[in-house]
Formats: C-alpha cells, sequence, structure tokens
C-alpha cells in the first residue's frame, strides 16, 4: 500500500489559513452541522451518555438510538441555522482559496440542512455541481408523535430517512477549456469507475459494517465502500493532494490510502486524532482487491 497520508491534530480554520493558495487538488468530508456538536463540552455529554445537542440512547418508539445529533433541533432554531450558515461560508471561503482551479468538494450535508450549505458554498464563490446521494437505512424519522405512540399509531411525524446527500461543488476554472484546466491543474472533473463506467449521482450504500466501527468507533462513520467511490472520483488524473478537514476517526484518509492518493486530515479533538492514526492503515487494509 505505502501511500502517504498526513493527519494534523488542529482546528481546520487554523490550518487552512496557513497554507498556500492553489495547493489542494480535492476536499472530500462529512462535516459537523451543529457546529457546536463536536466542542469539547458537547463531545463530554456524548462520550458520557448524557445528551446535550447529542441524541444517545436509551431507545425511543421500540428503537435504540445511536448517538447523533439532534438535526431537527437546529432546524427549528433560526440562531443555530444562521450559525450553520456563517461556518461553512467562511469554511467555505477558505476552502475555495486553497483548491486549485476546477478542484472539487464533496460534503455531506442532511436533507434538513442541505438548503443551507448550499447557499453558504455558493455564496463563498463556488458552483454548485449536483448532489451525491447514498441510500442508506436510519433510524432518524419515522417516528411516532412522542407522548402519544399508541394515540397516532399510523402516523410519523417526519419521513423516515432512507438516503444522505452529499453536495458537489467545484471551484470555478481559470482555464478556457475543462480539457486544457485538467492539463495543468489536475481538476476540473470527476474520474470514471472505468472507461466506459462514469461516476453515478446515486450510490447504494448499507450501513457502515460492524468491522469498521470495531476499528474506528466514530459517531458518524462512512462505509469504506462507499468512501472509496467518492475519494476515487476527486481526483481526475488519479494526481494531487486529497483533503479531509474533518477526519474524525479517518475513513476519507482510509479511503485514499486504500486508491493510491496522497491525502491530508485535518482533526480537532485529540480522542479522535489518536484514533484515526491507528485506524487509517487498519481501515485501508480491509476488503483488498
Amino acid at each position: 500500500m505505502g501511500i502517504k497520508f498526513t493527519l494534523i491534530n488542529s482546528d481546520c480554520f487554523e490550518w487552512m489559513s496557513k497554507q498556500e493558495e492553489n495547493s489542494i487538488t480535492a476536499i472530500v468530508t462529512d462535516p459537523p452541522y451543529g457546529v457546536r456538536e463536536y466542542t469539547e463540552a458537547e463531545i463530554a455529554k456524548q462520550r458520557s451518555g448524557k445528551g446535550g445537542i447529542w441524541r444517545v440512547p436509551p431507545s425511543f418508539d421500540g428503537h435504540v438510538r445511536q448517538a447523533v445529533p439532534r438535526f431537527s433541533v437546529i432546524n427549528d432554531n433560526p440562531q443555530e441555522r444562521e450559525n450553520v450558515y456563517n461556518f461553512f461560508f467562511l469554511w467555505g471561503k477558505e476552502a475555495l482559496r486553497l483548491l486549485v482551479p476546477g478542484g472539487h468538494v464533496f460534503i455531506a450535508s442532511t436533507p434538513l440542512l442541505s438548503d443551507i450549505l448550499g447557499r453558504a458554498m455558493r455564496d463563498a464563490g463556488f458552483e454548485r455541481r449536483g448532489e451525491i446521494i447514498r441510500t442508506v437505512s436510519t433510524l432518524r424519522g419515522g417516528d411516532r408523535p412522542k407522548g402519544a405512540e399508541k394515540e397516532f399509531a399510523d402516523m410519523s411525524v417526519i419521513p423516515r430517512g432512507l438516503w444522505e446527500p452529499w453536495g458537489l461543488y467545484r471551484k470555478p476554472i481559470t482555464e478556457k477549456t475543462i480539457a486544457a484546466n485538467i492539463r495543468k491543474w489536475n481538476a476540473g472533473a470527476l474520474r470514471r469507475e472505468a472507461v466506459d463506467s462514469p461516476f453515478n449521482d446515486l450510490i447504494e450504500c448499507q450501513k457502515t459494517p460492524a468491522v469498521e466501527r470495531d476499528i474506528a468507533p466514530h459517531p458518524s462513520l462512512k462505509p469504506q465502500s462507499f468512501m472509496r467511490k467518492m475519494v476515487y472520483a476527486a481526483l481526475p488524473a488519479g494526481k494531487g493532494i486529497l483533503l479531509d478537514p474533518f477526519a474524525g476517526s479517518g475513513s476519507t484518509l482510509a479511503a485514499a490510502v486504500h486508491v493510491g492518493y496522497e491525502s491530508i486530515g485535518i482533526e480537532k479533538d485529540a480522542e479522535y486524532y489518536h484514533l484515526a492514526q491507528t485506524a487509517i492503515p487498519k481501515l485501508a487494509a480491509l476488503y483488498p482487491e
């Protein structure tokens, strides 16, 4: 395998502000959406099982919950929505400066908040190039009215989530044609899975396998089968540097190592950073082809 990856324990805004313009070829990342759920205080609550913004067990409506952020709280609060917009607008401006012309951003979102992300990224200067849909059965949504489950047994407050949107954005090209931009910057297009098989915007996917969660127990760990497709498409010429500024326990970097790309990951939380150091080579070595 032997492909280099660099993992840095830092706040991504601080790190990105110190990097040279046009130094990153593509970004693939799964960021925080409550903005504050990965602060030290909220992470401490999640790890102790005492809530905060995190939805944690015990069970509700007959299902045991995994620890995930309460996105509905963010969606219902105007100030929280404004915080999300400001976070991604400022982040998008930094990402735009770092990326080479034509560089793509693949960024995980949620159906409740993807509109806010899209507005922020466009206002930051990115072109919206579509949305990648990851099919996955989750326990989000589909719940009966809380406290009246039997009375309203035939109702759901919100549809059960069976998909996850990933926004696809591109820094505007600077050359006259896409071909010329690719020749100069190795960016501007998406790498096909094979010569006769283009990258598709619908990716059928299952929950992250237990073997991967055992290696990298992170609340939002995405499966390698999915991440490898995303990462592979991000560098059209198979050359350049891939960045994950919210690296978590390292699934993006592991996918990059597996497909043979150089990558950089930034993770603010020290515990996840140390977890990723050991998890990345183990995840990358799974399912050899």
